[in-house]
């Protein structure tokens, strides 16, 4: 099955180079992303004019989207506020970097209260932090920090950030372009973070002491579960070899020593990958009705991997790189990412979007 699934060819458009920034980290120019008709399908405008939007929360009828420049926009009864957000220390503008992850507190309603990922610059160097945020008078201030020094470079911040259906905190941290971190036990580059909602380390993690929860990762973006508890991770592979993978605790997902289809004694394989020849840059995810929905910015596409068929194909082309996909009672929601400089901005780009999964059977 794993070897069916590398060879396995997705109807993308064929790209050549790597998932979402290879070919600048090798010296090769970056190709834009194309932007292709859309296929016939009536999607509902949300949002636009948003400035390199990162990701999706919806609270009821609002949604919280993030701006990797730093604002948070609200989405509300079709109109739409960006709100500041005050942080502690000065936001990067380094490539990939800026206000990533987000996720509100389960008790949002009451205390105010949101989680945060985002990239920062001192005198000391540039990181990755985990902060908790509160929103007050329509302004988002920066409260306390949960876990600070997560490995920062040149690209791959991670910066995915998901409460689980254990009510813990999960972050994906890029291996900061040093490859060797992945494997390293005291780096948190390269890996699955997991921590108590107060910033505090879970007894249950699978190692003493550690924020780490799974290791051997290169650049992960996108994490969600199934209805059976199983957590999935997207991948960004080096020169295609994108992954998704199933993720359990103290595993190795074997960057920089095997990728893809690669296997070897005591490494995880992936169950999807996109293989040498081809390259999805997989971002944000979501799962619905056995069926992972995924963000795909090189792929520029919505990706539906069915985990029942083993079988994977596009759901939805022609709007550009997209970033972050959310599903809600029938209904997918995704952000376009045509602002970053890797695509090609269509009018009023980005946007979120609004779709019924049942007009794309």
């Amino acid at each position: 099955m794993k070897k069916f699934l590398a060879i396995f060819l997705l109807a993308l458009p064929l790209v050549a180079g790597c998932s979402e920034n290879e070919q600048q980290t090798t010296g090769n120019e970056e190709r834009e992303n194309s932007v292709d008709e859309p296929k016939n399908h009536r999607y509902e405008v949300l949002a636009e004019n948003l400035e390199t939007p990162w990701s999706i929360t919806k609270l009821e009828n609002t949604f919280y989207l993030t701006e990797r420049t730093g604002s948070i926009v609200k989405v509300e009864n079709e109109k739409t506020d960006r709100q500041s957000v005050k942080f502690e220390k000065e936001i990067s503008t380094a490539s990939e970097a800026g206000l990533l992850g987000f996720v509100l507190a389960p008790d949002f309603l009451e205390s105010h209260r949101a989680y945060a990922y985002y990239t920062y610059e001192d005198n000391s160097g540039q990181f990755n932090r985990i902060i908790t945020l509160r929103l007050e008078d329509n302004v988002w201030r920066e409260e306390s920090l949960l876990l600070d020094k997560i490995p920062s470079g040149p690209y791959h911040h991670g910066g995915r950030l998901e409460i689980g259906p254990d009510e813990k905190l999960y972050a994906t941290a890029g291996d900061a372009s040093e490859s060797d971190m992945a494997q390293d036990p005291n780096s948190l580059g390269g890996k699955i973070l997991r921590m108590n909602l107060d910033g505090s380390i879970p007894n249950d993690n699978p190692f003493l002491n550690s924020y780490i929860y799974s290791y051997g990762h290169r650049n992960p973006q996108g994490i969600t579960w199934s209805s059976d508890g199983t957590l999935y991770a997207g991948e960004h592979g080096n020169d295609a070899n994108d992954e998704i993978n199933i993720i359990e605790a103290g595993q190795n997902y074997g960057w920089p020593i095997i990728e893809g289809p690669e296997e070897q004694e005591g490494m995880v394989s992936p169950q999807f990958t996109s293989g040498d020849e081809e390259t999805w840059a997989p971002s944000g995810m979501d799962y619905y009705d056995e069926k992972l929905y995924v963000a795909a910015l090189r792929g520029s596409a919505v990706l539906e991997f069915d985990l029942g068929t083993g079988e994977y194909h596009e759901l939805i082309t022609g709007l550009g790189r997209i970033r972050d996909v959310l599903i809600e009672d029938d209904i997918l929601y995704f952000i376009s990412n045509n602002t970053d400089g890797r695509g090609t901005p269509q009018q009023n780009d980005d946007k979120l979007y609004r779709i019924p999964l049942s007009e794309l059977n």
